[in-house]
Formats: structure tokens, C-alpha cells, sequence
């Protein structure tokens, strides 16, 4: 079921780093038969798609009025309090997030500053299937709606459970597209009838949705990051609680069959109790099929010392990494490329998935290495300004003058000494 390894040598780190394959041959053809489709029919394609990719009619591609009222009543008072406690840490982390540009006199005269603005149009993507993530609704929709974004369109497959539009509006988001898979990304991408084009889309998803929204950069559509299939590395020590190990790889592997789940321990004894563990705890859970399949391509590894496993960690770049150790405060300067970490042996990965504040939308697929996860920022941009006195241009300007006759662009120079030839004759 798992493939388990001893202090592997180092030449071999890279193939024990690779993900689940994915055809992405086979899988760009489609996406792009969808995108072509929603680009020349627009609406009609989106309805056509809907109903034959996921087996729902629809009537309208929006929710209505009195689908947000519906949803209201459906939702227990139990989970409404458990979202509101969620968006709260959430809201109040993101918060944290948002800074004033600061005014920086590089020299005197010389005046520069920076000013964040909102990315007007945004689309949020909410992945459907067989779990409803009302989750991923908090955390794309409160940093979006902090950034002051103009228009926020959240998009996620019927049928569209009432905890999904619940949190939505919760958080002040009421243009929800009942619309899935890589024809939301293109509507998005390309604009339709009823959907806008957006400046930026953001949000998880499977192949499809991931190859959909690379493709649309090439349509002039930002998107945050490859968000692909999910996945979690754990190290242990040798006081681990296996219980909990178990818990967290069966929490990750839940998500689905292409999931990874990795443990890296200093004890070869500790990953017997595990599987022990997993063993007992499986066949009680509802998802244990997809659980079943994401552990076959999972991989326990014992290595000699915690600082090694943490190498190999680096190396891999795990969307979330779990340092289940005594004193994890050793190891955290050592950490380099992990989307997510989650420190000591109470800290589950599962409580950032839901309500600790941090965003749960995180490079996968090893892109932690160049990637950040979702923060305000992302729905933001940074428009550069600097304003020169006349005194600043004379203490600058000589050496623009002389850093352009070396790169021979005559005209940047000519720019800056027609002005002190102006300051020049004034005097």
C-alpha cells in the first residue's frame, strides 16, 4: 500500500520527490476544446457543459435572491456559528496583511513611494465533487473583498450546496456562477453573455480546472498560483504519537485519489504504528476508497537525524508541512520551500484548512519553492511613484546622464539634461 524507504541516498531524492503523473497531453486537448467552445458560443456553451459534464440542467447560471434566502434556513445554526468563528480568525489575519505605502527619500530631493490598489475584476474558483468546500468560499472571499476588489465573481459546480452560498454572502460575495471545471475558468477567461472577463482568477482545483487556468494566462488573465492536487509532509520524531500521524496523512488522502501524503521519522519502528493506526481507523471513514488510492502512491522514509528530513522536506516543497516534534523551534530557520507549516504535535493540518486564520489556498505540485499562498496582496498591485524637486534632479541627474551614454540610449540622458540645462540658465 505505501512504499517505504531507509535513509535513501541523496541521488535518489528527486525520484522519491515526483507527484502523481498526470496525462497532461490528453488533458490540454479537452481544455482546450472547452475554452474554444465557451470563447465562440458563450452562454450557451456554459449550459451545454454543465449539463453534459455534470449531469445538472440548469435554468439560471447565477444564484438568485431567493437561493441565498434558502440557503440561510438550510444551514444548521451549529455550522453557521463554526463558519462565523472561522471567518472571524480568518478576517483578523488578513487584516494584518494590509500596509499604507511608506514615503522613502532615497536622496535629498529625491521622493519615492508606492501605492497598493485592488485588482478590479476577480474570479474565484470553488471546487464542487463530492465535498461541498465552503471553506475555500472564506478563504478567497475575505481577503478579495479587504483588497476592496470591484467586482468578485465565485464560481463552483452544481448543484451548489447552501453552505457554500451561506459563507459567500457571509463575507459580502452574492455573484455566485453555478458553472464548473475548466468552462467556469474559461468564462472567466474569455467573458460570455452574463459572465465578465476578470483581471485575475484564484482558487484550487483538479487537472482540468489547473491546465484551464495556465491556459488563460495565455488569454492576458493573471491567475495566483498551479494549485493542483493536495498534499502534506510530516516529520516525526520518535515521540511522536502515532495516533496523530495517522489522523493527518488520513485528513490529506481524503481529499482525493491523486492526494500525496509523505512521512519522513527518525524511527523505523514509529511507521509499523502508523500503518498500524491507519489500518484500525480506515475502514470507518466514509472517503476510504480515494483514501485507499492516495496512499499507494504515498511514501514513508526514515532518516537519521531530524535536520536530514527536513533537507529532503526542502527538496520536495510540500503544499503543508507538519513538524510533529518535540521543539520544532530548531528546525523552523531551516525551513525554505513549504507552503504551510504547522508546528508541534497539537497543531493539525486540518484546523488551517478550516479556521486558524492562515490561507489554505497553497502551491502544490513542488511549486512552494516559488510560490506564496493566498494573502491580501495577491488580490493587489503595486503602482511605483516617485516625484523629483529640482534640487533632487541636480543631485541625480549627472549620474543617469552618464549610466545612459553607457547603455547608448541618448534620449534617457537627453531627458534629464535638458531640464538642468533649464535649472542651469535659471540660476
Amino acid at each position: 500500500m505505501t512504499e517505504i524507504y531507509e535513509n535513501p541516498p541523496r541521488n535518489e531524492w528527486p525520484r522519491l520527490c515526483t507527484r502523481p503523473a498526470m496525462d497532461l497531453h490528453a488533458t490540454e486537448q479537452v481544455v482546450q476544446r472547452i475554452m474554444d467552445k465557451v470563447r465562440v458560443e458563450g452562454d450557451t456553451a456554459l449550459y451545454q457543459l454543465t449539463k453534459n459534464l455534470d449531469g445538472v440542467d440548469l435554468s439560471e447560471l447565477f444564484v438568485k435572491e431567493e437561493e441565498f434566502r434558502e440557503a440561510d434556513e438550510l444551514v444548521s445554526d451549529e455550522l453557521k456559528a463554526a463558519i462565523s468563528l472561522a471567518s472571524r480568525n480568518i478576517r483578523l489575519y488578513h487584516q494584518q496583511q494590509m500596509e499604507d505605502g511608506k514615503f522613502i527619500e532615497t536622496m535629498a530631493g529625491v521622493r519615492c513611494w508606492q501605492k497598493r490598489v485592488a485588482i478590479p475584476k476577480v474570479g474565484l474558483y470553488v471546487p464542487g465533487g463530492s465535498a461541498p468546500l465552503f471553506s475555500t468560499v472564506l478563504m478567497l472571499t475575505i481577503p478579495a473583498v479587504l483588497a476592496a476588489c470591484q467586482e468578485i465573481i465565485l464560481c463552483t459546480p452544481p448543484p451548489v450546496h447552501p453552505a457554500i452560498i451561506y459563507a459567500a454572502r457571509l463575507n459580502g460575495v452574492s455573484r455566485i456562477l453555478k458553472v464548473g471545471g475548466a468552462q467556469a475558468i474559461a468564462a472567466l477567461t474569455l467573458g460570455t453573455e452574463s459572465v465578465p472577463k476578470v483581471d485575475k482568477i484564484f482558487g484550487p482545483g483538479n487537472r482540468y480546472v489547473t491546465l484551464a487556468k495556465q491556459l488563460a494566462t495565455g488569454y492576458g488573465v493573471a491567475i495566483d498560483m498551479p494549485a493542483g492536487p493536495s498534499e502534506v509532509l510530516v516529520i516525526a520524531d520518535e515521540k511522536a504519537n502515532a495516533g496523530f500521524i495517522a489522523a493527518d496523512l488520513l485528513a490529506q488522502a481524503e481529499h482525493g485519489a491523486d492526494s500525496q501524503v509523505i512521512l519522513l521519522c527518525t524511527e523505523p519502528t514509529l511507521i509499523e504504528q502508523v500503518l498500524h493506526r491507519i489500518k484500525i481507523v480506515l475502514p470507518d471513514l466514509n472517503r476510504k476508497e480515494s483514501i485507499l488510492s492516495a496512499l499507494k502512491q504515498s511514501r514513508f522514509i526514515v532518516f537519521p537525524d531530524l535536520h536530514t528530513a527536513l533537507d529532503f522536506s526542502n527538496t520536495y516543497a510540500p503544499e503543508h508541512l507538519i513538524l510533529n516534534v518535540q521543539d520544532p523551534s530548531h528546525l523552523v530557520d531551516g525551513i525554505r520551500n513549504a507552503g504551510s507549516v504547522f508546528l508541534g504535535p497539537f497543531s493539525p493540518e486540518s484546523v488551517g484548512d478550516y479556521a486558524s486564520g492562515p490561507n489554505h489556498t497553497l502551491p502544490t505540485n513542488g511549486y512552494a519553492r516559488n510560490y506564496s499562498g493566498l494573502s491580501v496582496s495577491s488580490f493587489q498591485k503595486d503602482i511605483f511613484f516617485q516625484q523629483i524637486t529640482e534640487q533632487g534632479l541636480q543631485n541625480i541627474g549627472p549620474a543617469v546622464v552618464a549610466m545612459s551614454r553607457a547603455e547608448q540610449l541618448q534620449a534617457h540622458g537627453l531627458a534629464v539634461e535638458v531640464r538642468l540645462q533649464r535649472l542651469k540658465e535659471e540660476d
